[in-house]
C-alpha cells in the first residue's frame, strides 16, 4: 500500500500538471488535475483516447459538489447519501467555471466519490480536499481495464519510462473489478434518470432509492456521451466470443478440429480435453466481476486464437458484467465463423 509520503508526493505532481495512476475500488485510474486542461489533455495522449470522449472527475467525500455542477437535484442528493463513497458516477450539468476539457465539449460532467482508502487519501490531500481528479481507467483506450498496479505498469511501460506518467500509487487488487455505474440526471424533467452504464450498483438498487426505474439510453433518445459506453470497449487483443453453456463443448470441439487454439472463461463446472487453458470464476456476480479483468488479461497472453466466454445469467445483478462482456466481444463478431472455415 502507498504511504502518506507517497500520497503527498502524488498530490504535488498532480498540482504541477503531471499524471498519476492510483487505485480505486472499481479499477485503477489515470489521474490529472481536472481544472488543468493541459494536464487532462495528457491523459488523452497517454491513453490514445478520442478528444470528445469525457472523463470522470473524482472528488473527496468532503468536497463541495456545487463547485463542479450547476445544481444538485434532490435525486442526486438521495443517491449520494445512499451510495457515496462508492462505485456510482452521476452525470450533472457542468458549472460554467469548469473547463469542458473533462466533458468532451459537453455541458455535462461526470462526478463520483471513490471508496478506496488510497484514492480518498489522495483526494483529501490534493488542494486540501477540494480539488477534482479527472481519472479514466489506466489503460490504453478500448482495452481491458487494470485492477492491479502491475496491470498499469504492463499497459504504460513506455509512458512511465519517458515520464508522461510520473508515478503509480500501489494498492491491492480493485475490490469491485468493473467500472462504476453511470446515471444521467441532466434531463430529469423530460426523461427522468437514465442508466448510461451498469455496474455493481444495479438498476433495482437505484430504483429503491429513486422510487422509479431508470430508463435505458434507447428509451430516452439522445444522451450525453459518457466514459466506457462505446459499443466496442474493454477488449483483449485476442478475439473474444460469448457462447451459451449448452453449446460450449461442441464449439470447442469444432475449433480443435479446425486446428485452432482456444481458451475458456467459465463459471459452471466444465471439462474439455481440447482447451489450451481455462479459468473458472465464481457463480456469484460480485466475485466474478472482481476477477473478470485480471482473468481476461491472463487469457490474452495465452497464445490462443480465440477466447470463449460462457454466457452469464440474464439477471439484474449480472447486468454490469454482461455489459462489459458484450462490449469486449463487439469487434469479434463473425470471428468464430472465420476460424471454423475449412
Amino acid at each position: 500500500m502507498s504511504s502518506s509520503l507517497q500520497i503527498a508526493r502524488a498530490a504535488e505532481l498532480l498540482l504541477a500538471g503531471d499524471l498519476v495512476a492510483f487505485p480505486t475500488e472499481t479499477v485503477y485510474g489515470l489521474g490529472a488535475d481536472a481544472e488543468n486542461p493541459t494536464a487532462v489533455a495528457a491523459i488523452y495522449t497517454a491513453k490514445g483516447r478520442p478528444a470528445n470522449h469525457p472523463v470522470i472527475v473524482h472528488l473527496a467525500p468532503e468536497a463541495d459538489l456545487s463547485y463542479w455542477v450547476q445544481e444538485i437535484p434532490e435525486e442526486a442528493r438521495k443517491l449520494i447519501t445512499a451510495f457515496w463513497p462508492g462505485p456510482l458516477t452521476l452525470i450533472l450539468k457542468r458549472a460554467h467555471r469548469i473547463a469542458d476539457a473533462v466533458s468532451g465539449g459537453q455541458d455535462s460532467i461526470g462526478v463520483r466519490c471513490p471508496a478506496h482508502p488510497t484514492a480518498q487519501a489522495l483526494l483529501r490531500v490534493f488542494k486540501n480536499g477540494q480539488g477534482g481528479i479527472a481519472a479514466p481507467s489506466a489503460n490504453k483506450f478500448g482495452r481491458i481495464s487494470p485492477t492491479t498496479a502491475q496491470h498499469v505498469r504492463d499497459e504504460f511501460s513506455d509512458e512511465l519510462k519517458n515520464g508522461l506518467i510520473k508515478v503509480i500509487l500501489e494498492g491491492a487488487q480493485s475490490e469491485v473489478g468493473i467500472e462504476s455505474t453511470i446515471l444521467d440526471l441532466t434531463r430529469l424533467k423530460t426523461h427522468g434518470p437514465v442508466l448510461l452504464r451498469p455496474g455493481q450498483i444495479c438498476v433495482d438498487q437505484l430504483a429503491t432509492v429513486l422510487g422509479t426505474l431508470p430508463a435505458s439510453p434507447d428509451e430516452s433518445g439522445t444522451t450525453p456521451r459518457a466514459s466506457g459506453t462505446l459499443e466496442a470497449h474493454y477488449a483483449p487483443k485476442t478475439p473474444l466470443v460469448v457462447i451459451a453453456t449448452e453449446r460450449l463443448a461442441n464449439v470447442i470441439q469444432q475449433i480443435h478440429q479446425a486446428h485452432k487454439r482456444v481458451a475458456l472463461l467459465h463459471y459452471n463446472a466444465f471439462q474439455a480435453a481440447n482447451l489450451c487453458t481455462n479459468i473458472c470464476l465464481s457463480e456469484h456476480a460480485a466475485k466474478y466481476a472482481h476477477e473478470l479483468y485480471a482473468s481476461l488479461r491472463q487469457l490474452d497472453v495465452a497464445n490462443v486464437d480465440v477466447i470463449l466466454v460462457e454466457e452469464i445469467p440474464d439477471t439484474t445483478e449480472w447486468q454490469g458484467v454482461g455489459d462489459r462482456l458484450r462490449r469486449a466481444a463487439h469487434d469479434s463478431l463473425g470471428v468464430l465463423g472465420n476460424l471454423l472455415k475449412k
